[in-house]
């Protein structure tokens, strides 16, 4: 299984909109992302978000220019301090490729479990607009196969010098 976990893109402040959008920035930071992705043949069976509006955004970007197979699909789990195990739990009984696009902390303690240590454990520094990719074996064994910091992937869609 590939499991890509990607923190939403940089949202407008509380007192900027309540509603928390995608700023220009951070809408542009995931659109070079989702052509980054797109222009390596990333392929993903299914795009996850959470009931954020930020998150939804985000995910709307990357599901479609990923051309993602199975469209998106807002899931309970994937708030800001929602318990990582549930999360954990049904991971472990999905195949193929899947994208969560998710918040902090809890995609940093969701990464720490999956790899089998105490959820405040810091494994991986995620960023707005970066993703993860964690890759589970046929022993169920999971890796991290690569992280991908925003400020890597050039406004051409190429890797920044």
């Amino acid at each position: 299984m590939e499991l890509y976990l990607v923190q939403h893109g940089a949202a407008k402040s509380e007192s900027e909109d309540p509603a928390r959008p995608l700023t220009e920035e951070g809408r542009q930071t995931v659109e070079r992302l989702a052509e980054f992705l797109a222009a390596r043949a990333v392929r993903i069976g299914r795009v996850e978000h959470s009931d954020k509006l930020r998150a939804r955004q985000t995910a709307e970007i990357l599901a479609v220019r990923l051309r993602a197979a199975e469209g998106r699909v807002q899931v309970t789990g994937l708030a800001p301090n929602d318990d990582v195990e549930p999360t954990r739990a049904r991971l472990t009984e999905e195949s193929g490729s899947l994208m969560l696009i998710g918040h902090l902390p809890h995609l940093g303690r969701l990464v720490s479990r999956l790899l089998g240590l105490d959820a405040n454990r810091p494994v991986v520094q995620f960023q707005m607009g970066g993703v993860v990719r964690l890759d589970r074996d046929a022993a169920r064994t999971w890796v991290v196969r690569w992280v991908l910091p925003p400020d890597l992937v050039a406004p051409s869609g190429g890797v920044a010098d």
